[in-house]
């Protein structure tokens, strides 16, 4: 870890308006993982892996998000999380930084580094995996169509990620065996997920015994090639998480404010959610796993509704507070069940 470097970027960085950091290039950002605090993450993931005798190491580096290319034996880590100036401004674009904290940030690099060792070892050609995950030429969706109440996937990341293709099935059951001190015997007892992570606890026994079938040690999109704008970046980025006019979205509304004369001196609908954005898109995250801009693009279109039709509250608003967070997550579940993006841009 270099002293000299951290002070450097941090100088840089951390003088600069986000006017000025939206207007620079990716690739013009002076970054590097040495020296910050996913260095000690990394070693952390590395220390995991040794600690189950397994001697592969994925090679990473930085790039535009989370990223492990077909047949690479490494992985991309998103370029905010090298500097604490770039996840500030993370948030303030997209409300919320995947990976800020050690926690959420190790159980990403686990994910990661099941699809480097896939890669590596090409596990999805060995018997059993089909059997287990599904077919791992399955193309990519656009979109999946998660069921929050099946038991047959491991739980990691957000949003059930293990049901949108059976590489992130693999990717997340294996994320879930790596964790130090995971009681997922007891935690998916009876669970039809069990039997796939007692599946990778076979396989990862294996491993020490057997060599690498293929090592790529290619950086696909490192930073240094990345020559779009971070203002270009948000907008690709803010463009992806939106959806369009949820279905049902007035009548949700009707069911808690009223446009009838007799409310008319009731406080404004519009304004009541504005100041509630905040906390109603944290609650509805928490329950659902969606990105927190997803959810402030439904609160948004739900302020606009209220302000065009004049709508009021009907009740205190200690009581429509909860009935608010109810309609956002009717609606967000709704998107859910359309059809969920969060496959990697």
């Amino acid at each position: 870890m270099s002293p000299t470097y951290n002070f450097r970027v941090r100088a840089r960085l951390d003088h600069l308006t986000d006017r000025q950091l939206l207007g620079m290039r990716i690739c013009d950002l002076p970054l590097k993982i040495e020296g910050s605090r996913l260095e000690i993450l990394l070693d952390k993931l590395y220390r995991e892996l040794q600690a189950r005798s397994i001697a592969f190491k994925p090679h990473v580096w930085l790039g535009e998000e989370w990223f492990t290319p077909d047949g690479v034996t490494g992985f991309a880590i998103p370029f905010y999380l090298a500097h604490p100036r770039l996840m500030k401004l993370e948030r303030t674009q997209m409300l919320e930084v995947e990976g800020a904290g050690d926690g959420e940030c190790m159980r990403i690099l686990r994910h990661e580094a099941g699809h480097a060792l896939d890669n590596a070892f090409l596990l999805h050609a060995r018997r059993g995996w089909k059997d287990a995950f599904g077919s791992y030429g399955t193309p990519y969706p656009r979109a999946y169509q998660p069921i929050p109440s099946s038991r047959d996937y491991a739980l990691n990341l957000d949003a059930w990620y293990a049901q949108s293709h059976p590489a992130e099935d693999f990717a997340e059951t294996f994320a879930v065996w790596l964790k130090p001190g995971s009681q997922w015997r007891r935690q998916y007892r009876e669970w039809g997920a069990l039997r796939k992570i007692e599946y990778v606890e076979q396989m990862m026994s294996e491993l020490p015994r057997r060599s690498p079938r293929h090592i790529s040690r290619r950086h696909i999109d490192p930073l240094r090639t990345l020559r779009t704008t971070l203002r270009e970046h948000y907008h690709r980025k803010r463009r992806y998480y939106m959806i369009h006019w949820p279905a049902l979205l007035e009548q949700n509304l009707y069911r808690i404010f009223s446009a009838d004369s007799r409310h008319r001196f009731r406080p404004n609908a519009a304004q009541f959610l504005r100041r509630l954005r905040s906390s109603i898109g944290e609650s509805v995250a928490d329950g659902t796993g969606i990105h927190r801009y997803t959810i402030n693009h439904v609160v948004r279109l739900m302020i606009a509704r209220c302000r065009e039709l004049n709508l009021r509250l009907t009740n205190r608003e200690e009581e429509a507070k909860p009935n608010c967070i109810a309609a956002v997550t009717m609606q967000v579940m709704e998107f859910l069940h359309s059809g969920y993006h969060r496959i990697p841009l």
